[in-house]
């Protein structure tokens, strides 16, 4: 049985989940997230604890089992706290200014600026002129956007410039080894 699937999904005040059709709705404070269910999982909501069964242990009900549970529990999260992913600019003259509420600037060592504007559920802020933090109620919106951003300058090994997550370690390379030494 899957470990992941077993576990109940307790609802915390304030935060409604509704099954209609096959489709889970999760409505709280950040907002409202909605997500189809496999017909073959059954999603039961008794009082304030949301369960996931599967019918058999047919390989593709197990692999379902947990997936299920995990994307009504990341909306219950999302509605409740949402997501955050922060993002790091470093290189010389590289740096990050906001357009309006939902664009953001980025000089990254082009010869012209890279704009992006977020999606609706999408909150941008630039606390400095090279942090970026990405935040909403949808996990799955929040790290695709980061990870957008991030294509745009990756970082690279030799000297670490370009766009890098807070917590990413960059493995460094060596530069040319015979340069100098003859």
């Amino acid at each position: 049985m899957s470990r992941i699937g077993r576990k109940p999904i307790n609802i915390p005040a304030g935060v409604e989940v509704k099954l209609d059709a096959g489709v889970v709705t999760v409505k709280g404070k950040g907002g409202t997230l909605t997500q189809a269910v496999h017909p073959n999982m059954e999603v039961t909501i008794d009082g304030g604890v949301v369960t996931v069964s599967r019918p058999n242990d047919q390989k593709e009900n197990r692999s379902l089992h947990g997936l299920t549970r995990s994307l009504i529990a990341n909306m219950v999260e999302g509605v409740t706290n949402g997501f955050k992913k922060e993002l790091e600019v470093n290189g010389v003259g590289y740096r990050v200014t906001m357009q309006g509420s939902d664009t953001i600037d980025m000089n990254l060592g082009y010869s012209h600026h890279v704009f992006m504007t977020a999606p609706k559920g999408i909150t941008l802020e630039c606390p400095s002129a090279n942090k970026i933090i990405v935040s909403g109620a949808d996990k799955q919106q929040v790290g695709q956007f980061a990870a957008q951003i991030r294509e745009k300058r990756p970082p690279e090994p030799y000297k670490g410039k370009g766009i890098k997550y807070v917590n990413e370690y960059i493995r460094r390379k060596e530069g040319k080894a015979g340069k100098g030494a003859k």
